[in-house]
């Protein structure tokens, strides 16, 4: 029988107790984790670098695979990719800090709002499906497993109700985890778009929490925990539309709360304690050339170069040149040319980037 998508809110009861359970716990995480971030004073080393994690794991749920390398020398602002997929990859994480900026200042999330996410995901203007013929299959066997909404009227009146469940609190009191969970299989059922539509789901869930004030800034590492889970995942979503399981979805999606929020702050703890190593070093051994803004450069950056160091410290070229060359001497940063461009690269930072990324 097919799916007919419910209008929200619904009136399954969600908060079994075993989901409340989980909610007690996946939101202490969640807590600690938002008090971690605020240990790195420029909340932008945090936002640059996780993003980029988020989006690297987010694209490679949908087999979009790139290296930490082809990311660190792309450059977003110049329109420098290495590969098609760091392009892909860049964008994710442009759509998503857009997204954060506009949530911050604006409160809510709109259709608008996601259909720009989407817009900047994928490069193009289409919005919402308007054709019909659009099916998800089985990447390995080719069978059809879900039909979403073929119609465009019932895909906005159906995106309508969702928007309305986003924000408007006065409709239920579930928890904002528990509502999460909900709103990320309502987006994934509706499939709005003709493509794009994981991606741009993840991305709400990170704002979701943002406007809830359950984080301040996005950095909650959940692709890779939906990476590290993809056969579940899909089945469940699957399962909560033949079976009526969304105990056992809720469950997966508030465990996957607690455990990337603690292993973010772990990340977060790694990323502190290096920035204190670093900055050490440099105030002994280069007190001629310390500063905290280049401090914070070579860990907003992975791979930095001159033209960045001198956006953000506004210096000369030959001055930016200088210090990148005297962080090298000393062993801080490893120069390394590709192609045209010199990069230096925080290799402590590079590694425990790469090492989380590896981490179960």
């Amino acid at each position: 029988m097919a799916y007919k998508i419910p209008m929200l809110p619904f009136d399954t009861d969600l908060e079994t107790k075993a989901v409340l359970k989980k909610v007690a716990t996946a939101r202490s995480a969640l807590a600690e984790l938002k008090g971690a971030a605020t240990s790195i004073p420029n909340e932008t080393i945090l936002i640059n670098t996780l993003s980029l994690q988020e989006a690297k794991d987010s694209s490679a749920i949908e087999n979009i695979i790139t290296t930490h390398d082809e990311l660190y020398q792309s450059d977003a602002i110049a329109k420098k990719f290495k590969s098609i997929a760091a392009k892909e990859v860049q964008s994710y994480a442009m759509a998503l800090r857009n997204g954060f900026e506009t949530v911050k200042k604006q409160g809510f999330i709109s259709n608008n709002h996601i259909l720009q996410i989407q817009s900047v995901i994928e490069d193009n203007g289409a919005g919402f499906r308007r054709l019909p013929g659009t099916a998800l299959k089985n990447d390995l066997t080719g069978e059809i497993v879900y039909t979403p909404p073929q119609s465009y009227d019932e895909i906005v009146a159906l995106m309508s109700n969702l928007e309305t469940f986003i924000n408007d609190d006065a409709l239920t009191d579930l928890d904002p985890l528990i509502k999460m969970a909900i709103i990320h299989h309502q987006f994934e059922s509706i499939h709005p778009f003709y493509d794009g539509n994981g991606r741009t789901g993840r991305i709400i869930n990170i704002l979701y929490l943002v406007k809830e004030r359950l984080l301040h800034i996005p950095i909650l590492y959940l692709s890779r925990y939906i990476n590290q889970n993809k056969g579940k995942y899909y089945t469940l979503l699957q399962k909560v539309r033949s079976e009526n399981a969304w105990e056992e979805w809720t469950l997966f999606i508030l465990d996957g709360i607690e455990q990337t929020s603690l292993q973010t702050i772990q990340l977060i703890q790694g990323i502190k304690d290096l920035m204190l190593k670093h900055k050490r070093k440099m105030r002994s051994e280069l007190p001629n050339i310390y500063g905290q803004d280049l401090l914070n450069n070579i860990f907003k950056h992975p791979y930095t170069k001159i033209d960045f160091v001198m956006t953000d410290l506004g210096v000369s070229r030959i001055t930016a040149t200088r210090y990148l060359d005297e962080l090298s001497h000393i062993g801080m940063l490893n120069k390394q040319k590709f192609g045209k461009d010199n990069y230096y690269i925080n290799t402590d930072l590079y590694n425990l980037l790469g090492n989380a990324n590896k981490k179960s």
